[in-house]
């Protein structure tokens, strides 16, 4: 069963992350920060990953601190659930289009961290929702997931339909790569015999 739990405490936050890759796409999330629920619910929904994520934060200062250890914790849960990613496909990407927005994203379980954001939001704010938070959630993401992550957003007009598809196309590159390949016969994706 690739699951993990993951429960990270800090003075600024208490966050836990639970997490079933082979799941059916179901999430719970009570982060305090509604729109992050809303795209955590798109990577769940369109990863059919079953994910799980409590948060407590100082969110009288900010989302900040909240976004971004949510992000770290969740990379420290999919790093545990995959393990030693024998027999995965190893790489994903996905297009994803909503109205005029499109976003590509490509993702490598290359056991090296590397984030390339490239999205000019059409606003600053999605609500109450900081943009520059959605840089601050990947980069917590790929540092303890140990994974490079591609972002692109093509084209878009509408910030919430921007973020949207960058968090859907996020969740469908990573339910390709960690989609066991049945060719590998459990044998590592990788030249060098290890990720």
């Amino acid at each position: 069963m690739r699951q993990a739990e993951i429960t990270r405490n800090t003075l600024e936050t208490q966050i836990t992350v639970r997490l079933n890759l082979d799941g059916a796409g179901q999430g719970k999330f009570a982060t305090g920060v509604p729109f992050l629920d809303h795209m955590l619910d798109q990577i769940a929904r369109h990863g059919l990953i079953d994910l799980d994520i409590e948060a407590k934060g100082d969110l009288h200062i900010d989302a900040h601190h909240t976004v971004e250890d949510i992000g770290i914790t969740f990379g420290q849960a999919l790093a545990k659930a995959w393990g030693d990613k024998k027999g995965l496909t190893r790489y994903g990407h996905s297009y994803v289009p909503l109205d005029e927005a499109l976003s590509r994203v490509v993702i490598d379980l290359s056991g090296r961290p590397g984030l390339e954001l490239n999205v000019e939001f059409s606003r600053a704010v999605i609500g109450q929702f900081d943009v520059d938070l959605v840089s601050e959630f990947f980069h917590g993401l790929v540092n303890h997931a140990g994974v490079t992550l591609h972002i692109d957003n093509l084209r878009g007009k509408n910030a919430h339909h921007q973020a949207e598809t960058i968090f859907k196309a996020f969740g469908r590159a990573l339910r390709m790569a960690v989609t066991p390949d049945p060719r590998m016969a459990g044998a590592m994706p990788s030249t060098k015999g290890s990720l």
